[in-house]
C-alpha cells in the first residue's frame, strides 16, 4: 500500500496509533460511501465493528495512495 509522509507522521499520533493497516486497506477496497473533494482527493469510509466507530481514508487523486485515515465521529450512514 502507497503512503504520503504526511500519513507516515500522523500516525505516530496516539490517537491514530490504534488504527490497524488491514482496516485501512479494507476501506478502500469496499467502502461504505465515497466522495471525491474538490482538490481531487477520495474520502472513503467504512464501519469498523471491533471499534464500533467509523473510519475514514483519505486518498490522492490516484486513488490508491493514502494520505491521512481517522475515526469519523461525525459520520451517519444513510
Amino acid at each position: 500500500m502507497k503512503v504520503t509522509e504526511y500519513f507516515k507522521a500522523v500516525c505516530l499520533r496516539p490517537d491514530r496509533m490504534e488504527i490497524k493497516m488491514e482496516w485501512i486497506k479494507s476501506t478502500i477496497e469496499s467502502s461504505l460511501k465515497r466522495e471525491i473533494q474538490s482538490d481531487g482527493r477520495i474520502r472513503c469510509w467504512s464501519k469498523i465493528k471491533e471499534k464500533d466507530k467509523y473510519l475514514r481514508v483519505i486518498l490522492l487523486e490516484d486513488g490508491e495512495t493514502v494520505h491521512n485515515a481517522f475515526f469519523d465521529r461525525g459520520f451517519k450512514e444513510e
